[in-house]
């Protein structure tokens, strides 16, 4: 079991090292490494994460597993949110666990994380953008009850791919 924990500005360095970690264990043998670099260096640097830290709008956990950071998620509510902006709903825009700890169902416990916040604030949905090639995420989603309802391009560097939207409709207490 881990432990989530909301991370603050004080943790700048180590939301860092980890996105950018996560980010190339995901994605680079699938990628061209300059199309990686290009991305990673404008969404991953200091001065970006800062921002993005203390928007009111966002938040950021780490998942915690025998007091190392293992993962981590990224949830943007309202004006925040990179579409839509809805008030009923919230996006994942971030989930990603270290590569070496892939198989512990902590991407589920980020994710149940998620969606219970959700619950408890009344809102109606959670949706999230996901890479129409990443299809081991396309599964985990529809494991998790998400549908596709949309798509949006996504520019890596320089190569234009394409995000499907998912959602998932949450139920009210």
């Amino acid at each position: 079991m881990i432990e989530i924990i909301k991370v603050q500005p004080s943790n700048l360095t180590a939301l860092l090292a980890i996105s950018k970690q996560t980010f190339y264990d995901a994605f680079l043998h699938l990628n061209d490494p300059a199309d990686i670099e290009t991305y990673a260096s404008s969404a991953f640097n200091s001065d970006k994460l800062l921002a993005e830290l203390t928007n009111p709008f966002s938040a950021f956990y780490f998942a915690i597993l025998d007091g190392q950071a293992v993962g981590y998620i990224k949830l943007n509510y309202s004006s925040a949110q990179t579409e839509f902006q809805n008030e009923n709903g919230v996006e994942v825009e971030r989930i990603y666990v270290l590569a070496d700890q892939q198989g512990k169902k902590i991407g589920n416990q980020l994710l149940d994380f998620a969606i219970n916040t959700a619950i408890e604030i009344n809102l109606q949905y959670i949706w999230l953008g996901v890479w129409d090639k990443n299809f081991n995420a396309i599964r985990f989603y529809e494991r998790n009850g998400f549908k596709i309802f949309d798509s949006h391009p996504f520019t890596l560097g320089t190569d234009l791919q394409t995000d499907l939207l998912m959602k998932r409709e949450l139920l009210q207490h």
